[in-house]
């Protein structure tokens, strides 16, 4: 475990050596389980992920609370005067223990994830994203480890030709057609939000667009590698990115390269699409702190 100058476990390291621990034991658990019942190999690698990593922060971060997609209750929108310990608490890990269940339950596919993300009140007038990383254990560094980005990543490079934008190779919303269109771009199809948010964030991509349906764990943690990245994050209306809510929906997300926001924002305005109406007066503002 790495530590601070003060001898207290640094929550950015700490997150990508969560990140790293569950990713480790996910590839152990597919290459055990095999491809030929996907929906028990599923299960098998959210339980097994979300105990291990529910383990672990219990142990370091005892006083902490946690949002996990695989909670009871987790999906819960909360009335006022009701909710979780993690409403009230200065520190919530938000973590999707798999995020992409479908790619990791079918050989071959690189494209899941894990995502570990830590929100604190003291971040922002709102609280506000404080560390995250975003482990790929099926996609390998230059030295062969498994791929964890953090929130240190280096803006890439533009790329010139038409603009490249990720998308649900399974279900994608139907306005990024319409959008794709409009912008004359490419789409590009992968699975899991963390790995379509990270190939912005490498370069892979210029930008991802979703308003489907998705959960604060869905886009904690890639929102935290994106935004230290010095990327753009957003709804789909412009407005922030706001977690550890009573409700937590989070259904629509725009990541991109900073200088596209503006030309993303007027074409997805131009869709016609609509922001869902139980979310739109709710998230009002958060930042990478």
């Amino acid at each position: 475990m790495i530590q601070d100058g003060t001898g207290q476990l640094d929550d950015q390291a700490f997150a990508e050596w969560l990140a790293g621990r569950a990713g480790a034991a996910l590839t152990a658990l597919r290459a055990e389980h095999g491809f030929a019942d996907p929906a028990a190999l599923k299960d098998a690698g959210d339980r097994a992920s979300h105990e291990l990593m529910t383990t672990a922060l219990a142990r370091w971060r005892p006083a902490d609370a946690v949002l996990s997609e695989e909670e009871a209750d987790a999906r819960r929108a909360w009335t006022a005067g009701e909710g979780p310990a993690r409403l009230a608490a200065d520190r919530v890990w938000i973590i999707d223990p798999l995020d992409g269940t479908r790619e990791f339950s079918e050989a071959g596919r690189t494209d899941w994830a894990v995502h570990v993300a830590l929100w604190q009140r003291s971040a922002g007038p709102d609280g506000g994203l404080a560390a995250g990383a975003v482990g790929m254990p099926a996609r390998t560094t230059l030295d062969g480890g498994p791929l964890i980005l953090g929130t240190g990543c280096p803006t890439p490079p533009a790329v010139d030709g038409p603009l490249r934008i990720a998308v649900s190779r399974s279900r994608p919303p139907a306005f990024v057609g319409e959008l794709v269109d409009l912008l004359d771009a490419r789409a590009v199809p992968m699975g899991s939000a963390g790995v379509k948010v990270c190939a912005v964030v490498t370069g892979e991509v210029d930008a991802y667009v979703h308003a489907g349906g998705q959960y604060e764990w869905d886009s904690a943690a890639p929102v935290a590698v994106a935004l230290g990245a010095g990327m753009h994050a957003s709804r789909i209306d412009g407005s922030p990115l706001r977690y550890n809510r009573a409700d937590p929906r989070l259904p629509d997300l725009l990541v991109c390269r900073p200088e596209l926001a503006g030309r993303l924002l007027d074409a997805i305005a131009r869709t016609g699409v609509e922001m869902p109406a139980s979310t739109v007066t709710a998230s009002t503002g958060e930042a990478f702190g």
